[in-house]
C-alpha cells in the first residue's frame, strides 16, 4: 500500500497535460527465431521509400544502432536479445546483463550467416560493423534487489525458448481459401504482406516485408520510435493469424474483417479494392487468412478448444453431485468467464482493468487468484480532518481506457494508493449458503464479549444489505458480485435484474446497451455458485501439520480465521469469520469501501492458501510467513505469539497452513 504525504516518500509527478496516450496489444512470439535469421538485404530489397513504382506503397526499414529493425510494432528492435531484455525491464522491472559472446554463439540461430548479412548491409550504408555494433548495456534500477535480477543463464534460456517457438502448419487448402488467396494478390495485400522471405532455413511463409508503412490517421498512435513516425507500423506477419486475435497494434479489432476495414494510408487502396468486390470476396479472403495457421488452436479465451470440465474435488472443478444439465450450464459459464470481450462489444465504459474475468482469476486454474501483475489499483484522498474522500471517478484507478487520447491518470489531488490482489473464487457458492445469523453471531464490534483485542464487525451495503464478498466485504451476494465485476473491471453495461443494484446500465461508448445480457450474467453467477471449494492437500509431514493445527488455535489465529462455519449444505471449512477486522497499523491509511473503514478488511478464507500466492490484500507477501508478519491491529497479538514461538513451532504452523 502506498500513501504519499508531506512526511512520506514523494508522490510521483503527475503531468499537467498528456498529449499522447497509446495502447499496445502484445505481439505473438511464434517464429521469432525464424525472423531473426532473415538476412538484412532481403528486408531492404523490398524498400520503396519514395514510391518509385507509383503504387501508393512506400515501405521503409527502421534501424536500431545501425542494424535493420525487425521486432516490435514499429520494427524498433533488431535482435531477439533486445526484444526480450527491453520488455523485461520496461514492463516487469527486471534488470539483466547482456549475453556473453559465448552464449550468443550458442543461440539456436544460424549466427554466421546473420553476421555476414549484417556486415554487408552496414557496409552499403557506409558503417562498419564495429561502429554499429549493439552496445553492451547493463540495465540497473534502484530497488533493493541486486542487479542483474535475472541471471544471464536464465536470460539465455528465455531467449532460446523464444527463438525456438514454431509457427503453426497452414490449413489444408480449399476452393474458398484458394479464391481468397487470389483476391489477396489481386487487390494488393501482398505488396506489404509479402508471402515469402528468403532465409538460411529456406523461404519463410511470413506474409510480411517487416518494413514500416504509414497506415493513416485513424490508426496513428503518435508514438515515434527510431525512424518510425506516429502513423507508421511494421507489417505484421500473418502466420498463425487465426489464433492471435484481437488484431492491430492496439487490439481494437476483434475480427479479421474489422482489422481489414481499419487499414488506411498506404493500405487504403488495397482495402478499397477489396470492399468494391463485395461481401463474398471479403468472406473468401478471411477464409484464406485463417488458412495460414492457428485455426485448430482458436478459442474465445485461453481454454483449449474442447477443454473438458475438471473433475469435482480438483482446483477449478464443480461441486459434487451435479446432474448433466447443470454440468453443461457450468461449462457454459466457465467459457463465458474465460471469454475475451472486444471493444466492439462494449469493453470499457470508458475504462477497464481486463478484457475477461479470466484475465485476473486464472492461477492455478480458471477461478483462482491472480499474480501480482494483475493487481487492481485503488486511490483516494486523505481529507484535511484525516477522513477518507473518494475521487469523483470512484476509487478504482483503471489500467486501460477505450478513449484514444485520454489518460487513466489518478486525480491530481489523490494522496492514497493501494494495491488490490486478485483473490481466488473457489467455493463462493458454499460461502453464500452460510446463514447471515451465524456470521452475525460472531460479531463483537465493541470487543465486549471477551476482551481480547478482536472486534469483528459486520459489513453492509449503502442500502443496508448484509455483505460478505470482496476484500472489504462490500458485495452482498454472487449475483451482485458478477454485476459489480462486469461493470467495474470490464467496463460492460449489464441488463437490469430485479432486486439487484450493482453494475452500470448505460454508457456512451456507441455500443447498444446492455452489453451483457441478463442470461449471460445469470450463467456467470451459476458458474461461480457451483465452483467447488479448493481441495485439502496431504501434509508432507503429518506430525508437524497436526502440531501446526493445534498451534493455529493456541496462537489465536482461529479467532478471526474460524476453521468452520455451519450451513444447510453442511460444515464449510473456510477458515474465516467473513467479518471486518482492522489489520493495518494505527498510523496507516487505506481505501474505504462500503461500510469498511480505511484499515478494515474482511477475514480472507484460507482454504486454497498454498495455491493463491502472493498474499495480503496488496499482494506484497510472497510467503505465508511474510503474510503473518504483516498482521497489525487486531492481528498483532497473534503475530507476536507466532514470532515468539520456536522455529520448530513456526515451521509446524506453516506445514499445517500449506495443507489448506
Amino acid at each position: 500500500m502506498y500513501h504519499y504525504g508531506a512526511d512520506l516518500p514523494a508522490r510521483p509527478p503527475v503531468p499537467e497535460t498528456t498529449t499522447i496516450i497509446a495502447q499496445r496489444n502484445p505481439i505473438p512470439m511464434f517464429g521469432t527465431g525464424l525472423i531473426a535469421e532473415i538476412p538484412e538485404e532481403v528486408i531492404l530489397e523490398h524498400q520503396d521509400p519514395d514510391d518509385e513504382d507509383g503504387d501508393g506503397v512506400s515501405g521503409r526499414a527502421n534501424f536500431e544502432r545501425g542494424f535493420v529493425g525487425r521486432f516490435g510494432r514499429k520494427a524498433q528492435t533488431a535482435s531477439v536479445e533486445g526484444f526480450i531484455r527491453g520488455p523485461l525491464f520496461n514492463h516487469a522491472g527486471i534488470t539483466t546483463d547482456t549475453l556473453s559472446d559465448e552464449q550468443r554463439a550458442r543461440l539456436p540461430v544460424d549466427s554466421s550467416s546473420r553476421q555476414t548479412s549484417q556486415a554487408a548491409g552496414l557496409t552499403a550504408r557506409g558503417l562498419s560493423p564495429s561502429q554499429a555494433a549493439v552496445i553492451d548495456e547493463v540495465l540497473t534500477d534502484e530497488d533493493q534487489a541486486a542487479d542483474p535480477e535475472l541471471s544471464t543463464e536464465a536470460l539465455f534460456d528465455l531467449i532460446s525458448f523464444s527463438m525456438l517457438l514454431a509457427i503453426a502448419e497452414p490449413e489444408k487448402s480449399s476452393e474458398e481459401a484458394e479464391r481468397g488467396g487470389e483476391i489477396f494478390d489481386e487487390v494488393g495485400c501482398a505488396v506489404c504482406h509479402v508471402p515469402r522471405l528468403e532465409s538460411p532455413s529456406g523461404p519463410l511463409p511470413i506474409y510480411s516485408d517487416l518494413l514500416l508503412h504509414d497506415l493513416g490517421p485513424e490508426l496513428a498512435d503518435g508514438i515515434q520510435q527510431g525512424l518510425a513516425t506516429g502513423a507508421e507500423f511494421r507489417t505484421q506477419p500473418l502466420w498463425n493469424l487465426a489464433a492471435v486475435s484481437p488484431y492491430l497494434h492496439d487490439g481494437r479489432a476483434a475480427t479479421l474483417e474489422e482489422a481489414i476495414r481499419w487499414h488506411g494510408g498506404e493500405a487504403g487502396g488495397a482495402r478499397d479494392r477489396l470492399l468494391a468486390l463485395g461481401p463474398e470476396a471479403m468472406a473468401e479472403l478471411v477464409v484464406f487468412l485463417r488458412s495460414l495457421g492457428g485455426a485448430d488452436q482458436e478459442t474465445p479465451g485461453l481454454l483449449p478448444p474442447g477443454a473438458a470440465v475438471l473433475p469435482a474435488g480438483e482446483f477449478g472443478g464443480p461441486l459434487p453431485g451435479m446432474d448433466p444439465a447443470d454440468l453443461e450450464r457450468f461449462r457454459l459459464g466457465r467459457a463465458l468467464f474465460d471469454r475475451d470481450f472486444s471493444l466492439s462489444e462494449g469493453l470499457g465504459a470508458p475504462r477497464f482493468n481486463g478484457d475477461s474475468c479470466r484475465a485476473c482469476h486464472f492461477d492455478p486454474v480458471l477461478g483462482g487468484a491472480g499474480p501480482r501483475d494483475v493487481n487492481v489499483m485503488r486511490h483516494g484522498i486523505l481529507g484535511a480532518n484525516g477522513g477518507f474522500v473518494a475521487p469523483a471517478s470512484g476509487t478504482i484507478l483503471h489500467k486501460e481506457t477505450r478513449l484514444y487520447g485520454h489518460a487513466t491518470i489518478a486525480q491530481r489531488e489523490a494522496t492514497i494508493f493501494e494495491h488490490r490482489q486478485t483473490p481466488p473464487l473457489f467455493g463462493l457458492g458454499l460461502l453464500a449458503q452460510i446463514p447471515e445469523a451465524e456470521i452475525l453471531s460472531r460479531a463483537d464490534p465493541e470487543d465486549r464479549r471477551s476482551p481480547d483485542g478482536i472486534s469483528g464487525r459486520a459489513a453492509y451495503t449503502d442500502d443496508g444489505r448484509f455483505s460478505r464478498f470482496g476484500w472489504k466485504a462490500q458485495v452482498p451476494n454472487i449475483a451482485e458480485f458478477v454485476r459489480d465485476a462486469v461493470s467495474a473491471e470490464l467496463g460492460l453495461t449489464i441488463e437490469r435484474q430485479e432486486g439487484l443494484t450493482f453494475g452500470q446500465l448505460h454508457d456512451d461508448d456507441g455500443v447498444p446497451d446492455p452489453e451483457l445480457s441478463r442470461e449471460d450474467a445469470e450463467t456467470l453467477a451459476f458458474f461461480l455458485e457451483r465452483l467447488g471449494p479448493p481441495p485439502r492437500l496431504a501434509p508432507q509431514d503429518p506430525t508437524a501439520a497436526a502440531r501446526g493445527e493445534q498451534l493455529f488455535g493456541d496462537l489465536g489465529c482461529a479467532a478471526c480465521h474460524v476453521p468452520e462455519l455451519p450451513s444447510p449444505a453442511g460444515p464449510v471449512r473456510l477458515y474465516s469469520d467473513l467479518l471486518l477486522h482492522e489489520i493495518l497499523p494505527a498510523d496507516q491509511v487505506g481505501i474505504e469501501d462500503g461500510t469498511a473503514s480505511m484499515r478494515e478488511f474482511r477475514t480472507p478464507p484460507l482454504w486454497g492458501l498454498v495455491a493463491s500466492r502472493p498474499y495480503w490484500h496488496t499482494g506484497e507477501a510472497d510467503t505465508i510467513h511474510h503474510a503473518i508478519e504483516l498482521h497489525e491491529g487486531e492481528g498483532a497479538a497473534s503475530r507476536g505469539r507466532y514470532q515468539a514461538s520456536s522455529a520448530a513451532d513456526q515451521n509446524a504452523l506453516l506445514s499445517f497452513l500449506e495443507t489448506l
